[in-house]
């Protein structure tokens, strides 16, 4: 670190923030906080079940880890949740925070903490595919008020045509909704495969499917890891207006590069961030949008790179990013254990 031209003020505030790096780092339970915001954001409920620690003491924890820019809090509703800070306080420090945050991932979580890591993302797919067993018949009309079809639909097209213009072998898309895409994809792919993990939005995609005659597709019940999706096989993997919607964001984007073939593309749609907690009883969504630092950020831990992207206004002051991911040629995903 090159003091020499640095006012005292500066050197002030870096030797504190180097401090705080270092306290931060020398427990094991704020490490192993680390740890497990390596895979997505947790509130602190959840952080305390998984690590078996009682609130107060977490989030004395979290506060330390927060002073430290290791990790940062947003609200969700009428919760708070915590994420790993990617970037550093100041850029002087930044080897040092990205090696604490490489060396929290070798931390191995004992047998106990993985089981209850599972129960937690169990409980938050339990909770969605919940609502839209409820509300299936009525999702399409509630998510108009957000977002309309025509408008992201129409721009994810667009992007997509730019850069397969000649489409390809296979097309996935995860969350048709009512399948409305799938009519897009149908021509230009000699396959699509469809995947829901709720049965009641998958038959309301079967019957779309079925009055328009897309004898191409094929819809399966399950998720982005299912046994009938294979890696390396798509030529596209698509995602509209889902990411607000699943349990984990980030492994989204690994299942996505796992199903890939390299030079593919991962198309995605969504909201921007935004403070409308409404969305999330109307429309059961469990992330009130992204800011678009978080694909790409989640995109490049899982191997891929940036690709083509557009920023789209709507209704109500809402915000959709429009954004592709190009899988690497050299990308081999090797994990498929969600606790990685």
């Amino acid at each position: 670190m090159n003091t020499a031209s640095q006012p005292l003020t500066a050197i002030s505030a870096s030797n504190d923030q180097l401090l705080q790096l270092c306290k931060a780092s020398g427990d094991m339970l704020r490490l192993q906080v680390l740890r497990v915001l390596s895979r997505d954001a947790y509130s602190v409920q959840e952080l305390c079940h998984i690590l078996d620690c009682r609130q107060s003491g977490m989030s004395h924890h979290l506060k330390t880890l927060t002073a430290a820019g290791l990790i940062t809090k947003r609200r969700e509703g009428n919760s708070l949740f915590y994420r790993r800070s990617y970037a550093a306080a100041l850029a002087d420090l930044a080897p040092l925070h990205d090696a604490l945050q490489s060396s929290a991932d070798l931390i191995q979580l004992d047998l106990d903490q993985q089981q209850r890591l599972a129960q937690v993302y169990a409980e938050r797919a339990e909770r969605c595919q919940a609502f839209f067993a409820e509300h299936a018949s009525e999702f399409g009309q509630q998510q108009e008020q957000m977002v309309a079809f025509n408008v992201y639909g129409q721009g994810c097209l667009e992007l997509l045509r730019s850069s397969q213009p000649q489409g390809g072998e296979l097309a996935i898309e995860i969350g048709p909704g009512e399948g409305a895409f799938l009519a897009e994809l149908s021509p230009y792919y000699a396959k699509v495969v469809a995947v829901d993990s709720a049965q009641a939005m998958l038959n309301r995609a079967t019957d779309f499917v079925n009055q328009h005659s897309l004898e191409n597709v094929e819809l399966v019940l399950g998720d982005s890891r299912s046994e009938q999706l294979q890696p390396n096989s798509a030529d596209c993997v698509v995602c509209n207006m889902v990411l607000h919607h699943v349990p984990s964001p980030a492994d989204m984007f690994k299942d996505a590069a796992r199903l890939l073939k390299p030079g593919g593309l991962f198309c995605v749609s969504d909201l921007c961030r935004h403070d409308q907690s409404w969305a999330r009883e109307a429309c059961g969504d469990m992330w009130l949008g992204f800011e678009p630092d978080d694909l790409t950020e989640w995109a490049t831990a899982s191997g891929l790179q940036d690709g083509a992207a557009a920023y789209l206004a709507q209704l109500n002051g809402f915000r959709v990013q429009v954004r592709q991911f190009i899988k690497t040629e050299s990308h081999i995903l090797h994990t498929t254990n969600p606790n990685a």
